[in-house]
C-alpha cells in the first residue's frame, strides 16, 4: 500500500528515479482502485463521473512515475511520449518499463534500489 501513497506524495515530482518495484506496485494497487471505484460508481449511478474525477486526479502522479520510471533507465522523460506512436510504440514503451534500471548512478540520481536496500 505504501507504493501507493508514496506516489502521490511525489504528485509532481518528475525529477529522480522509481524502481521498477514501485512502478509496478502502483500501477497494479491504481487498477485495484479503479475497478473500485468503478463499481461504486455504477452501484451510486453517477454515469462515470466519480472515475473520471477519479482518473483526473491519478493522471499527472501516473506521469510523473513513468517519467522518474525512464530517468532510472538513463532515458529521458520525453521518451514518454514513445507511447503515442501507433502499433509499436505502446509496446516499446512497455519494453522500457519492464527493462532493469541502469545500476550505477546516472544523470537523475543514485540507484534507488541501491538507496532502499
Amino acid at each position: 500500500m505504501h507504493y501507493y501513497t508514496d506516489v502521490l506524495k511525489k504528485y509532481a515530482d518528475f525529477s529522480g528515479r522509481a524502481r521498477r518495484q514501485e512502478f509496478w506496485m502502483f500501477f497494479l494497487f491504481n487498477i485495484a482502485v479503479a475497478i473500485v471505484v468503478a463499481i461504486i460508481d455504477s452501484v451510486v449511478g453517477a454515469n462515470m463521473i466519480i472515475y473520471g474525477l477519479y482518473f483526473l486526479a491519478i493522471i499527472v502522479p501516473c506521469i510523473a512515475l513513468t517519467v522518474r520510471r525512464l530517468h532510472d533507465l538513463g532515458k529521458s522523460g520525453w521518451w514518454y511520449f514513445i507511447g503515442f506512436v501507433p502499433l509499436i510504440g505502446g509496446i516499446w514503451l512497455l519494453v522500457l518499463l519492464a527493462s532493469e534500471g541502469q545500476p550505477q548512478p546516472n544523470e537523475y540520481g543514485p540507484n534507488p534500489k541501491a538507496v532502499h536496500a
